[in-house]
């Protein structure tokens, strides 16, 4: 069943006024000028975030091709090294995104030496360390090298891929982003020499909270640590988010394995046991309990941010780390967590902003902000609103759009069809579609109904 809300404040005071969107209130629809209005069709700019900005996404396209022509977005992304990318397409030859690998492996990284300085696998103690492995202490720029700072139970502060600027804030998560712009091409495939790059965020929010010291390692320490450490999966190999699992699996897999090429944590090599998100509550707090079963100490995941909410009581109730590469909800930075939640991808609050000016640097009038029905959607969705807003663009030319999701295999399809013909009585000429897999069915539904797609 389609949910969607169109936000109407300030706008025309008259049903019969909206009625007459496309003909221009106070004209005759029925006169020669009316009759031009109505059959001039508006080009649309169309507009994507990290949900659908890549290139698995025109896979999710059953119904129509060519609409993903000129298709622009942006989504967190730092530039990523040869040598990077080389080490991914090792562990996956058919790799075509790199959609939060980065983010991915960091988060493996920066839970081992926590791990290590820790010199305990037990969840509370690992927590204790995770944001000081990133602020102060000694820089180190490769999982190795700080493993073996860390060992001697020296203070790091971890720079990584994605973690190339600040350190953690006080709340566990990227003080500073960079992000990239994404142009999708004639193939409908990314045009990576299109593709810029920004930075955001201030390295000064950055924590400045001393952690506990570290621990020296001995055979004593190793003997008591609890190790192996254990890190349980819970990416969205299925579900609407399953176009970005490929990198994420790639990246953490690459980690692992450096990881223990590099002599393990506490003396042991780290266990890796794989879990699915399902991007959908219910299976992830199944593989949640698999993993307090199997005794995992730390979790990767979830992919959405709608999913880390569901299951964080969960994770909170057995004691164990959750620690997402993927969430940028801008709610969860304020969260009960109880110090367990943690994130290497920035908050939405930063990515509405470059949202915002991407959208504004192209001169539209009136602009439809579509989002999927979860904290994600709901939370970019008001970021942007809110920048468009300071930038002088009101009510009256700024709606709202939502679409619900059902969960199960069995659940229906998106259907935005009515959402569809309210956006194209609007006559919104820029619309942005915050959403997963799941908004190709809304990109469908829009030139379904006449919306005239500029392509590019």
């Amino acid at each position: 069943m389609l949910v969607f809300r169109g936000t109407r404040r300030a706008a025309l005071s008259t049903a019969a006024c909206a009625a007459l969107l496309l003909a221009g209130c106070g004209s005759d629809g029925d006169g020669e000028a009316g009759q031009a209005e109505q059959s001039r069709p508006t080009q649309v700019r169309l507009y994507g975030t990290d949900g659908n900005m890549q290139n698995s996404f025109k896979a999710e396209f059953d119904q129509q091709t060519g609409l993903l022509k000129g298709m622009k977005g942006t989504t967190p992304l730092t530039p990523l090294s040869e040598d990077f990318k080389n080490r991914l397409r090792r562990k996956d030859p058919k790799l075509s995104d790199f959609l939060y690998a980065a983010e991915s492996y960091d988060a493996v990284a920066i839970s081992a030496i926590a791990a290590q300085l820790a010199g305990s696998t037990d969840p509370a103690q690992i927590a204790r360390q995770i944001v000081g492995v990133t602020t102060g202490g000694e820089r180190c720029d490769s999982i190795a090298a700080c493993l073996q700072l860390a060992r001697a139970g020296t203070d790091v502060a971890y720079r990584g891929v994605s973690l190339n600027r600040g350190g953690f804030t006080d709340a566990g998560e990227p003080s500073t982003a960079s992000y990239a712009t994404l142009h999708f091409g004639s193939d409908e495939q990314l045009d990576d020499g299109k593709t810029e790059f920004l930075g955001a965020g201030d390295e000064s929010t950055a924590s400045v909270k001393k952690p506990p010291a570290g621990k020296r390692q001995t055979e004593a320490l190793e003997e008591n640590s609890g190790a192996p450490l254990k890190l349980g999966g819970l990416l969205p190999r299925t579900g609407d988010l399953a176009l970005a699992y490929p990198p994420m699996a790639a990246a953490v897999a690459l980690a692992v394995d450096e990881v223990n090429a590099a002599e393990g944590v506490l003396g042991k090599p780290v266990v890796w046991v794989d879990g699915d998100d399902g991007t959908n509550p219910n299976t992830a707090k199944a593989t949640v309990a698999q993993h307090v079963r199997a005794g995992v100490h730390v979790i990767i995941g979830a992919g959405a941010s709608g999913i880390s909410r569901a299951v964080l009581p969960d994770v909170m109730a057995a004691g164990l780390v959750l620690f997402s590469p993927s969430n940028t909800d801008a709610g969860l930075s304020t969260v009960d967590d109880r110090g367990l939640y943690f994130r290497t991808a920035p908050s939405d609050i930063l990515q509405g902003r470059a949202l915002a000016d991407m959208i504004l640097r192209d001169g539209p009038s009136r602009i439809a902000l579509v989002a999927r029905q979860d904290s994600y959607g709901e939370g970019l969705q008001g970021n942007v609103r809110a920048e468009l807003e300071r930038a002088g663009h009101g009510s009256d030319q700024v709606r709202l759009f939502n679409y619900e999701v059902k969960d199960g295999p069995d659940a229906p399809p998106v259907d935005f069809t009515e959402g569809a013909q309210e956006i194209k009585q609007f006559g919104a000429d820029a619309i942005l579609v915050i959403g997963f897999g799941e908004s190709a069915r809304v990109i469908e539904a829009l030139a379904a109904a006449g919306v005239s797609i500029q392509q590019q």
